[in-house]
């Protein structure tokens, strides 16, 4: 078998390849030939198609991007909320709830529509509720009393399966044991 120099030209190597018999199965003479042409370089469609997709990922419409605070002010108090959007497919996410009492409240309750954590694993509710139930299709968390002045910040922590796609809509409700105080409506988009 001929040694192949390293700087050969085309024309020698195109005449090796002719002469060289053997090749593995699959690959023939017409595989070793030198390339010419647009076929001897990349695609420029290639680039733009990369291109477009760093693009669009630097918007944040695929995720990525800070989540933004929803805040809902009543007589009682303000609700603040901030919900990572979108979501994506096997995604951890952080949900924020914050509540400043505008008045004393004697029992806060945050109450989650059911279909608000339906497909979802929650992995840390912090801190941790004084009581836990679920009543009028929402999941509900109790909280020792607030006076007039002060704060209760919530942190939940949790993570998309992968069956869930497409968008979750539902209320995040602040109240005082079983009368409503205010409430969020939110949605959210769920990408593959």
């Amino acid at each position: 078998m001929p040694v192949v120099a390293r700087y050969a030209t085309k024309k020698q190597n195109d005449a090796m390849a002719e002469k060289h018999e053997t090749f593995p199965d699959g690959i023939d003479a017409n595989h070793a030939k030198t390339v010419n042409g647009l076929r001897a370089h990349a695609s420029p469609l290639a680039f733009l198609i990369l291109g477009g997709l760093v693009a669009i990922a630097m918007t944040g419409i695929l995720g990525g991007a800070p989540s933004p605070v929803a805040v809902v002010r009543a007589p009682a108090a303000s609700l603040e909320v901030k919900l990572a959007r979108p979501l994506r497919s096997g995604l951890f996410f952080e949900t924020r709830i914050r509540v400043v009492a505008r008045r004393d409240i004697a029992k806060p309750v945050i109450g989650f529509d059911a279909s608000l954590w339906r497909d979802l694993t929650i992995n840390s509710h912090i801190p941790a509720a004084a009581d836990e139930s679920f009543k009028d299709g929402q999941f509900r968390f109790s909280y020792a009393a607030l006076k007039t002045g002060e704060t209760l910040e919530i942190k939940i922590d949790g993570q998309t399966n992968p069956p869930l796609l497409g968008r979750i809509v539902g209320t995040i409700t602040l109240l005082d044991d079983d009368v409503r105080l205010t409430e969020k409506r939110v949605s959210i988009p769920v990408l593959p």
